[in-house]
């Protein structure tokens, strides 16, 4: 004991990180019974253990290190989280928010540090620059709360792109005139270096990911990767003469479709980054919290008031123009105000620049700066200040909005919501992961269970052999299920028949869809995958997928879909789209449909507002699957909705699929659907028809008028009938 080093500050690094973790740890929990944010709480503790509180440990390079990566890594959860989408779609009006966000902040920082502080101009820019730049604290718990597409975080999301990067900009050109670099060379400079970074980050790193993601497999070498790549277009970023910031979000706007939010990966992202870096980022701007540095002279404290206060209207005066503007609620705009009205490493940054330049000498040779100690001093108030406000303001609104489509999801009383559950038979240890990662991609609800993997063993296999054999697989899947937050329900069954097994686990267990895999390696026959499995399709009418998984799902660049003629009539239809959207919104691929015209009309009014980067196309023929072999690329995903026969979207060319299939499609995944098609009867492995005159109404992720449109435009077509 004697040879351990306890004094203050501490040194002992296994100390100094356990100290740490309990923070993180105990510090949410004991200051939010007095109703503080934990991100406030998390700020509060680096102020109170750093240098400036009871100096337990200093703000040395472990801290500022793991602290710069948890900045980045917020900035890079912004951009892999974005819907891509809507961002797109939603593009002119965040650059719109973004320039009127940043006039208003910049102006009003003008002519309250020249007006009212009597700064220079010079120094007054600055100024303003620290007013229109923001840090998305807040953006932890949007995340958390699962808000992330909501229109007015992409909205806000894109803007703080625009905002940090004008601001940042200005921060250069007023260190360029101060120490009297601002050439035509530095213009030239910084353009082709923000070019060249764009190009490389947004349309090289893709390409990059798709391949090692295609080929490597193993979870810690794919973190690691996205990791590294982050990082480097941090560094990039740097190079080409912005800050890393933007590197890290543009990072993760070009990863955004390769990690999509069910994967395994997403889950290990945002549980390191909600552990351990981003709490670091919070407890290392507490640490440079010196609250006695205010209070040194009036004048301090008079600059800490005043641009606290100006920064604080300048962004609610922005919040306030947007929610008029774009017509979003009053929760909208407190969840706006909150992204953008933290200050906090950008600030502190530009401040400590503006600070080491030396512009001139006093009357007493004491060197004169563009931003004095007093301005150094009240940045610490003004930060602490705007992230307790931006939290417990934006806060209040993301909960609500959260509240509030929790609310959506579950419906209107009295309307039945079908609980999914999603049986995957396993027989074959080398398709586990992908069944299950496909059954993930399919869930609708926000739900951690649903999900149950069955082994059918034979009677004439010994019973211990079968446990064990079961046994295998079960631990595989529910390690793969377990990586995305989810509870894998394992079943085991004996029976002589594989087919009898399975619909009797579905009837027991009430299974709302079956997946069922098929190996790579297997050809396709007439029979699909044999009599079992026709016996199953036969007897059961619920939803089945059957999947051949050529790569991993998060690697496909585009879904198309061909649904056959009058699919859009049949019972099941309300039930088989969602999943389909599923797969389209969780992969973040561009969905294509092919289908004929009839039901393609059909289609486009049912999928209005629900997926924007759809694609409608004609399909005629069936015989047409040569052409369409044609317009297949390689990491694209087939789906083919099937029908059994006698049904109403039957017909005899769908004989043919296996044949086409094998013939022109080996080297692409696909996922053949079976919808139901005779009702939703209470015994599904029995083909019990509805009951004439008894009303069905299904409820599926903001899906429940879907059917009712169908309906319209059935009566439009054909007034005369029921």
């Amino acid at each position: 004991m004697s040879l351990l080093d306890i004094s203050l500050p501490l040194k002992n690094p296994v100390l100094q990180f356990s100290l740490l973790l309990f923070i993180i740890l105990f510090a949410p929990l004991l200051l939010n019974r007095l109703k503080i944010p934990s991100l406030v709480s998390l700020i509060i503790a680096g102020a109170v253990i750093g240098p400036f509180g009871l100096n337990l440990m200093l703000r040395d390079s472990s801290i500022v290190l793991f602290g710069t990566v948890g900045l980045l890594y917020i900035m890079f959860l912004a951009g892999l989280e974005i819907d891509v989408a809507d961002f797109r779609k939603n593009s002119g009006n965040s650059i719109l928010f973004g320039l009127y966000t940043f006039v208003i902040s910049i102006v009003l920082g003008i002519v309250v540090a020249f007006y009212i502080l009597d700064f220079s101009l010079l120094s007054s820019i600055l100024i303003g620059s620290i007013f229109a730049s923001h840090t998305l604290i807040l953006y932890p718990v949007v995340s958390k709360l699962g808000i992330s597409k909501n229109k007015a975080v992409n909205i806000a999301i894109g803007g703080t792109l625009i905002t940090d990067t004008l601001a940042l900009l200005v921060l250069a050109v007023v260190a360029g005139m101060s120490s009297g670099e601002l050439t035509s060379g530095f213009w030239v400079r910084l353009v082709l270096g923000i070019t060249l970074f764009g190009m490389v980050v947004l349309l090289l790193f893709p390409l990059i990911a798709r391949w090692f993601f295609k080929r490597f497999d193993d979870s810690v070498l794919q973190y690691l990767f996205v990791l590294a790549l982050v990082f480097f277009s941090g560094f990039l970023a740097e190079a080409a003469g912005v800050e890393a910031i933007i590197g890290a979000f543009l990072g993760g706007l070009a990863l955004n479709r390769l990690i999509p939010r069910t994967s395994p990966l997403m889950n290990r992202i945002k549980f390191v980054g909600n552990a351990i870096f981003i709490p670091f980022f919070l407890i290392g701007v507490g640490m440079l919290i010196d609250i006695r540095a205010v209070f040194k002279d009036s004048e301090t404290m008079k600059v800490a008031v005043v641009i606290t206060v100006a920064a604080t209207v300048a962004k609610y005066l922005s919040a306030w123009i947007t929610q008029k503007l774009f017509g979003f609620s009053r929760d909208q705009r407190r969840l706006i105000f909150g992204l953008i009205s933290a200050h906090a490493a950008v600030a502190l940054a530009t401040v400590l620049i503006g600070y080491n330049i030396i512009i001139g000498k006093g009357l007493d040779g004491s060197p004169v700066r563009l931003l004095d100690e007093s301005v150094l001093n009240g940045t610490i108030l003004f930060i602490l200040i705007t992230c307790t406000l931006a939290t417990v303001v934006g806060q209040k609104g993301a909960q609500n909005i959260a509240f509030a489509e929790a609310f959506d999801e579950v419906g209107e009383p009295g309307v039945f919501v079908a609980e999914e559950r999603i049986l995957i038979p396993m027989n074959n240890i080398s398709t586990v992961n992908e069944l299950v990662n496909l059954g993930v991609t399919l869930k609708s609800h926000k739900t951690c269970n649903g999900i149950y993997a069955l082994h059918v063993a034979s009677n004439s296999i010994d019973g211990e052999i079968a446990e064990r054999s079961a046994a295998k697989l079960f631990e595989k899947a529910a390690v793969a299920a377990s990586s995305t937050d989810h509870a894998l329900i394992p079943l085991i069954r004996h029976d002589s028949d594989l087919a009898n097994g399975i619909a009797g686990v579905i009837r027991e267990q009430k299974i709302t869809d079956l997946i069922l895999g098929l190996h790579q390696k297997s050809r396709l026959t007439d029979s699909f995958l044999g009599s079992s499995s026709e016996s199953i399709l036969g007897r059961c009418n619920i939803t089945t997928f059957i999947y051949k998984s050529v790569q991993p799902l998060a690697t496909i660049r585009r879904t198309i879909a061909v649904i056959p003629a009058g699919a859009e009539n049949e019972i099941g239809f309300v039930l088989w789209m969602p999943k389909l959207i599923n797969i389209v919104k969780n992969t973040g691929s561009r969905l294509v449909l092919y289908a004929a015209k009839q039901t393609l009309a059909c289609m486009q009014e049912a999928y209005a507002g629900t997926i924007s980067n759809i694609e409608y196309k004609e399909f005629r023929d069936w015989d047409e699957f040569q052409t369409l072999s044609r317009e297949i690329k390689k990491d694209d995903n087939l789906i083919i909705v099937m029908s059994r026969k006698n049904h109403l979207s039957y017909h005899t060319k769908m004989t043919r699929i296996p044949l086409y299939l094998n013939r022109y499609f080996q080297n692409n995944s696909f996922i053949l659907v079976y919808p139901v098609q005779t009702g939703i009867p209470e015994d599904t492995c029995e083909d019990t028809p509805v009951k004439p005159g008894k009303k069905l109404r299904i409820h599926f992720d903001g899906i429940e008028k879907l059917l009712d449109k169908v309906q319209r435009k059935k009566k439009q077509a054909e007034p005369n009938e029921s």
